[in-house]
């Protein structure tokens, strides 16, 4: 009896251990988080947003005409088919 006494404050003892070790590990991962969000207004520091790029409508006008190129291109092979 005296050694199922000893084991289970030794079980005891090591649980305790554990959750100090899991609550260091939570608070980690919280920090780590924080830093790694894309949100940051949690941590008071302020978001910046970034600026987003404009197409120049000559560069949209050469994409839309290579994509009217694929699909024509498609469109041909299908019907040869």
């Amino acid at each position: 009896m005296l050694n199922l006494t000893t084991v289970l404050g030794q079980l005891k003892k090591e649980r305790e251990r554990a959750r100090r070790e899991v609550e260091g590990l939570d608070t980690a991962l919280k920090v780590l988080g924080r830093l790694v969000s894309p949100n940051r207004s949690s941590t008071g520091v302020p978001t910046v947003a970034k600026k987003r790029r404009t197409m120049s409508a000559a560069a949209r006008k050469r994409i839309a005409a290579a994509q009217r190129a694929r699909w024509a291109k498609w469109k041909a092979a299908r019907r040869s088919k």
